[in-house]
Parts: C-alpha cells; sequence; structure tokens
C-alpha cells in the first residue's frame, strides 16, 4: 500500500470519532452511470418487495414466512413442517451461493441488492437530500441552533420516514402471517386485534430506528455477512478498488495544477479531492484498500470518474477489479476454489430439484397409539389401534379419502367415516383400527404398507408397525 494509506492505518471502525463517540455520516448525493443503474436495479427490488407478499400462484402466496404456524411458500410452492427437511437445505443452498458470491465479487450484493442499503440509499436518503439539501447543507443543518427552519425541516422528515417505516412494517407483517390475513385485520379495524398492532408498531419503530438514526452501523456493526468478507474474500476477487499504481506512481497524490503533465512529473493520477471520501455512505477513504466498512455500492467510482474527467485523465481510477488485476494487469480467471464451490451449489440444487420432484401433495402419517397393545378378536384376527395425519400441500380439496392395505391382507376401520375430505391446505386427523388374521403375519412386529387414495386414485403411501402375539411368529 501507498504511503499515504499507510498513515490513514485505523484500528477502529470509520463512524467512531478519536473521542470514541460516534461520528454522523453525511455523503454527497451520488450521481453517475453506476448510480443511475442502481436507481434501476433498486426500483424493480423495490416492487418486488412490496408486491410479493400480494401475489399468488395457484391459490399460494408468492412468498411468505408465517414462523408461528410453520407454513412456508416460496415462489408459489407451500412448505410445511413435514418438508422442513427441502427448508434446510434451500438454506444451505443460499449460504453456498452467497459464499461463492462473495469470493468471486466482493459484497455486490450489499450494494446492489441488501434491502438495508436499497431503503437506506435509494428511499430515505434521496428523502433526507430532498429536505435538508445535499452534503454541505445538511452538515450547516445539524450545527445550526434549534430555530423555526430546522424544527420545520426536521418534524417534516421524521414524519416522512415514520410513514414509509410504517408501510414498511405492515409489508413485513404480510409476509410472516400471510396478506389475506393482514387485509382481513385491516378491514376489521386496528382495535379488534390489538396484539397484532402492537406487533406492527414494534416493527415500526424498529424500521424507524434503524433507516432514521443507526443507519450505516447496521452493515458495519450488526450484519454478520460484512465480517465474512475478511474470510472470503483473496486478491482474484471482484471488488470495488482504488488503483493505487496508478494513483500513486512515483511521487504520490497531489493536487491538481492546470497544464501539468503528471507522465513527466511522476505524480500519481489522484488529485487528493476527496471527491470519493465525500459521497461514501459508510464514511471510509477507499484509497485505503478493501475495508470492512466498503459495501462496494459503486459512489466512488462515479465521483472519481467525474472528477477525472474534469481534469481531462483516464478514468477507472476508482473500478471494479481484483488486487492481481491492480497489481499484474491478471483477468479475472474462475479459480479451483471457486469451481469448487459450485460443483458443491450444483450438487446441493440437483438434490434439491430431486426432491421437490418426489415430493407428494399430500403427506401422509400413520402411527401406533401409544401404550396400547394388540388386541385379539374371533376368527384368530389381530387388531391394533393408530393416529392418522393427512397434510394437504395443495389448495384444493381433496374428496372420498380412504385407507387400503397394500402389503398385508386386513381390513382398516376408521372410528368416524369410511371416505372423508382433506380441505385444501388443511389438515385431516383421526383414529383407525387395522385387523389382520394372525395366520398373515410373520412376526411379533410386522411392517405394514398401506396406501392413500382419493376414490380410486392413489395419492400417497406410507407406513406403520403393526403388533401381533409372538406364538405366531
Amino acid at each position: 500500500m501507498a504511503e499515504q494509506g499507510q498513515h490513514n492505518f485505523r484500528d477502529t471502525i470509520g463512524t467512531l470519532n478519536e473521542e470514541g463517540k460516534r461520528a454522523w455520516v453525511f455523503p454527497k448525493k451520488p450521481d453517475g452511470k453506476w448510480y443511475e443503474y442502481r436507481k434501476y436495479v433498486s426500483y424493480v427490488l423495490l416492487i418486488f418487495l412490496f408486491s410479493a407478499p400480494f401475489l399468488k400462484i395457484n391459490g399460494n402466496q408468492f412468498l411468505m414466512f408465517n414462523v408461528l404456524e410453520r407454513r412456508f411458500n416460496i415462489f408459489g410452492f407451500p412448505f410445511w413442517p413435514q418438508d422442513f427437511h427441502l427448508f434446510v437445505i434451500m438454506m444451505i443452498i443460499g449460504v453456498v451461493f452467497v459464499i461463492l458470491f462473495t469470493v468471486a465479487f466482493g459484497r455486490l450484493f450489499c450494494g446492489w441488492v441488501c434491502p438495508q442499503t436499497i431503503f437506506m440509499e435509494m428511499v430515505f436518503r434521496r428523502i433526507e437530500y430532498w429536505i435538508d439539501g445535499d452534503r454541505g447543507k445538511q452538515v450547516r443543518l445539524k450545527k445550526m441552533p434549534w430555530n423555526k427552519e430546522k424544527l420545520k425541516k426536521r418534524v417534516l422528515k421524521w414524519s416522512i420516514f415514520f410513514i414509509i417505516s410504517f408501510l414498511i412494517a405492515n409489508v413485513f407483517l404480510a409476509y410472516l402471517i400471510g396478506s389475506d390475513q393482514l387485509i382481513r385485520y385491516i378491514t376489521d379495524g386496528p382495535f379488534k386485534h390489538v396484539s397484532t398492532l402492537i406487533s406492527l408498531l414494534i416493527f415500526t419503530g424498529v424500521f424507524y430506528f434503524v433507516f432514521a438514526w443507526f443507519r450505516e452501523q447496521v452493515c458495519i456493526i450488526a450484519c454478520p455477512y460484512g465480517r465474512l468478507q475478511g474470510v472470503l474474500l483473496d486478491n482474484k476477487s471482484i471488488v470495488v478498488a482504488y488503483d493505487h499504481k496508478r494513483g500513486e506512481k512515483e511521487k504520490g497524490r497531489a493536487k491538481f495544477k492546470k497544464n501539468e503533465d503528471r507522465s513527466v512529473t511522476g505524480k500519481g493520477d489522484c488529485i487528493d479531492c476527496f471527491a470519493c471520501v465525500h459521497v461514501c455512505p459508510t464514511g471510509i477513504d477507499i484509497r485505503n484498500g478493501t475495508q470492512l466498512e466498503c459495501v462496494n455500492c459503486t459512489a466512488c467510482i462515479d465521483a472519481c470518474d467525474h472528477m477525472m474527467e474534469a481534469v481531462n485523465l483516464p478514468k477507472g481510477l476508482i473500478r471494479y477489479a481484483s488486487e492481481e488485476n491492480i497489481e499484474k494487469k491478471a483477468k479475472f480467471t474462475f479459480t479451483p476454489r471457486l469451481k469448487g464451490y459450485t460443483a458443491v451449489l450444483g450438487i446441493l440444487t440437483a438434490v434439491l430439484i430431486g426432491m421437490l420432484f418426489l415430493r407428494n401433495d399430500i403427506e401422509a402419517r400413520i402411527l401406533r397409539l401409544p401404550g396400547q397393545l394388540y388386541e385379539r378378536k374371533a376368527d384368530n384376527i389381530i387388531s391394533n389401534v393408530y393416529t392418522f395425519k393427512l397434510v394437504n400441500k395443495t389448495i384444493d380439496d381433496i374428496d372420498n379419502v380412504n385407507f387400503k392395505l397394500l402389503s398385508h391382507k386386513g381390513t382398516i376401520k376408521l372410528v368416524s367415516n369410511n371416505d372423508f375430505t382433506v380441505d385444501g391446505q388443511g389438515l385431516a386427523e383421526g383414529t383407525l383400527f387395522i385387523e389382520i388374521n394372525a395366520a398373515a403375519l410373520s412376526g411379533d412386529k410386522d411392517r405394514l404398507e398401506i396406501g392413500v387414495f382419493s376414490g380410486d386414485k392413489k395419492i400417497e403411501t406410507t407406513t406403520t408397525a403393526f403388533l401381533g402375539p409372538r406364538s405366531y411368529k
């Protein structure tokens, strides 16, 4: 690292001052090619985020994470507690994908896709620029004593922040309890569901606290993903990087002088304007290298390109590049490490797809009633009592449900009715008796195969244990 970078070495996060207090960040409003791209991506993601819980596929909410009832919808596919193994595999796939993506492209996710960054930079920060003005005006407003102008701007900004936080909390609740349930609560009136209203206000308070006060500290202090980059990144990872070879050269950085030929003087292309520092939403100097606080938001790239263009120097002094690219001009390569992560990701994805194809629309479980032994009946008949539970994972009712023994000759008798209906996305429970002639048993504990039918159509197969007397082995 260049000499200036060594002088700026620090052992604390960038948002703390010398007294250990919080140094409030007032970033300059970004402007440039990359910022425009980020706006388009952010608006698409915001539309998706607000609409996803209200979209339905085959009657299923597009995305839902109902932790309380342990019901999840992923891209319109419902998952129940019985599908927990599938959910675990999906989570592992997500973790491996994040690792693979981070090794290849650093914290690109943080700057472009993370909801925290999108809301902070593309919603709350833009409102702040509109009300308080750009960086200089915000600094002056903070130092200004409380007067009519400051009070008016603060009340207006905080009120809008609260309203947006309230809207985000409603959408967040729609993901948790389902959009239909949320709409019903709203139409019923808030005071008929006080506990939900209290939860909603707590969520609102959390979001308001995060976006109005905690801000970039979420990425620096709270988010574990930022800490992972120090472990996952290597000198081949593509990150937002400062080309210190070009920026420093022999004599380091220097202020711009008109009509100066830097190729002759030996000065670096960095004109030490601090434009990249002023625009950074986490308050760091990217010229000191990759740092914990950097979320790869590209604001410094746009700021530096604008200054390079103004002084007739080539753009790209700060750009997406790897350390190896800056040091050796090496191009991005698919390293063995990336190949290994890709192979693991491919295997896990193939396993998940296979399990999804094998997944039935109805989940059946038949278990012997705990503590009950077999019963001997007339004509050498042995009877066991069971409880059954059927989960319908579809939105359609399943009619005329009945059970048949597939592995043994015998009868199945339901306590209530022989045929019943399982409601769409519903649960059916009950008790049944299985009766088998002792001569058909091979031991004191046989495995039975039972078919679940809808009319004459078999929709699921399950197994259970059947107890009999030892003398009939």
